[in-house]
């Protein structure tokens, strides 16, 4: 009698994580795109999410910059290499959902104004502790372009 009431814990057990794991994998795909250069990594950055949302269009993604990231976000920014405006690509990239932030650390650091950074811009008190608060506390995967 004991084993059919060990057996059947051992199944019940492992259909609720079964399910569990199920669930999870049919959840909505978060990820943090972590941005610190602008120079090399934003025109980048802003193809990877493009062609991300391309393939996967229910992907929920958060842009956090700091130090020189910040810079793609400011009024008139443009990649130095390919002379790209930076604006037009966040506006197409924000009206699909993406979220772009701009670290309060860096702006004190900087001497930068929050009305110098374009309007699809958010702020977040500091870009370090938002990365890691998105990947441990809310489950998002991390990608550094």
């Amino acid at each position: 009698m004991k084993t059919v009431f060990s057996l059947i814990f051992v199944t019940l057990l492992a259909f609720g994580f079964s399910s569990g794991v199920l669930a999870q994998k049919s959840g909505t795909t978060k990820v943090v795109y972590h941005i610190d250069d602008a120079e090399t990594q934003g025109l980048k950055g802003l193809r990877n999410i493009r062609n991300h949302l391309d393939t996967s269009p229910d992907t929920t993604i958060i842009v956090v910059t700091h130090a020189n990231g910040v810079d793609m976000l400011m009024e008139g920014a443009r990649d130095k290499k390919n002379n790209v405006e930076y604006a037009p690509l966040i506006g197409a990239l924000k009206s699909r959902g993406v979220k772009f932030e701009v670290c309060e650390i860096t702006l004190k650091n900087r001497n930068l104004k929050k009305d110098q950074f374009i309007l699809d811009a958010d702020f977040t008190p500091s870009g370090v502790v938002r990365v890691a608060d998105l990947q441990y506390k809310d489950g998002f995967a991390y990608i550094k372009p």
